[in-house]
């Protein structure tokens, strides 16, 4: 938004001084005295043309030093004996946009016509028409106008450069970050998860070995500590790989739905709709939003059953899960992390979710996430 406002007072800018440059020339042509009265219409026109050509100098420089060379020239031969104001400003804005070689071999062929301009316009002494010539185009007004316009291209690619390394140095500050983080996680949270994985094993297998029933709640901390391993994993390749490990999406709903049931949480899943290929941040957040879902009725709402229903809708995805827990109707949620956390992903994606408790009891987690604008 900066940028385009930028653009257009740029642009106001480019032309006020084109309006400005075509009424000092036509204010010094109806001022001055010239030699072809017959030409004085076709000699006002250039004056003016030259001027206002400048107006889009940024988004052209060339043609409109072409332009406005073209117009001193022809005013020239008009018999309007004055500077070539417009070329100088054309020039500036040719060598600051980078056609340095193309502004000298123009200005080469403008310092080599202007003085057949003059003779064109009635003069027949060659040294008063090369004077006339070196006023119209002074050689150090020229030199000056290109050197202007090197110098601010200079600082402009100084200040570019700048901002790429500011940028870079921030980019490599995160990079650390992610790194450190990394560290952190597989420091503190690993070895935990390992033993809390490997004693639910032993305890499974020594179950076995005795010929007793598993219990379902061990066996549901065995799965819970092998996905949490391998989603930790995960977090980890993500934060050292700048996201380029393989995500979850919908296709590992159906794994979410299992675990629930082995918890002894009775799920159900429903899919509707015509399935279709989703943008890989839709699949990500789709699922994470059924996980935290099911996280959440497992830890905190006494449910007995609960359901997962995915709807693939022409422009959106649209994801339920609903659980018959203690949530009573018009009870305020508590916007715990979870929470919270889907919220910004579904925002993220310009999506709308409701996370609120059933009028007949129990709680309802609802999204919709958009599919044909997603980046």
């Amino acid at each position: 938004m900066s940028t385009g406002r930028s653009a257009v007072r740029a642009g106001a800018g480019d032309w006020a001084i084109a309006v400005c440059v075509a009424a000092t020339l036509l204010f010094t042509g109806l001022s001055g005295r010239h030699s072809a009265t017959n030409l004085d219409l076709p000699g006002y026109a250039l004056l003016a043309a030259g001027g206002l050509a400048l107006g889009a100098r940024r988004r052209a420089p060339v043609p409109v030093l072409a332009v406005t060379g073209l117009c001193a020239a022809g005013y020239q031969a008009a018999g309007f004996d004055i500077p070539a104001v417009a070329y100088l400003f054309a020039v500036y804005g040719a060598v600051r946009a980078g056609h340095r070689t193309t502004t000298v071999v123009v200005s080469v062929i403008m310092l080599a016509v202007l003085p057949l301009a003059a003779l064109a316009s009635g003069l027949h002494d060659i040294g008063a028409a090369l004077a006339q010539a070196r006023g119209a185009l002074e050689l150090a007004w020229l030199i000056a106008a290109g050197a202007a316009g090197e110098a601010l291209r200079q600082a402009e690619r100084r200040a570019d450069e700048a901002e790429r390394t500011r940028e870079e140095t921030a980019r490599r500050r995160a990079d650390e970050e992610r790194l450190h983080i990394a560290r952190e996680l597989h420091d503190s949270l690993t070895h935990q998860i390992s033993v809390i994985k490997v004693q639910a094993e032993v305890a499974v297998h020594l179950a076995r070995k005795r010929g007793e029933k598993v219990p379902d709640a061990l066996l549901a901390i065995q799965e819970a500590g092998r996905e949490a391993m391998r989603e930790l994993r995960a977090a980890l390749e993500a934060l050292r790989d700048d996201g380029t490990a393989p995500p979850r999406g919908l296709d590992h709903v159906p794994e979410l739905v299992k675990r629930a049931r082995t918890s002894g949480l009775d799920t159900t899943l429903t899919i509707g709709g015509r399935r279709c290929d989703l943008p890989a941040a839709v699949d990500r957040t789709a699922y994470r939003i059924v996980q935290e879902s099911l996280t959440n009725i497992a830890r905190h709402a006494a449910a007995t059953t609960a359901s997962v229903r995915i709807d693939y809708r022409p422009d959106a995805l649209a994801v339920r899960v609903d659980d018959d827990g203690k949530a009573a109707p018009g009870a305020v949620p508590m916007p715990g992390i979870g929470l919270l956390g889907m919220h910004e992903r579904v925002a993220a994606l310009g999506g709308r979710l409701r996370a609120e408790p059933r009028d007949e009891g129990g709680f309802t987690v609802q999204a919709e996430l958009p599919i044909g604008s997603t980046p």
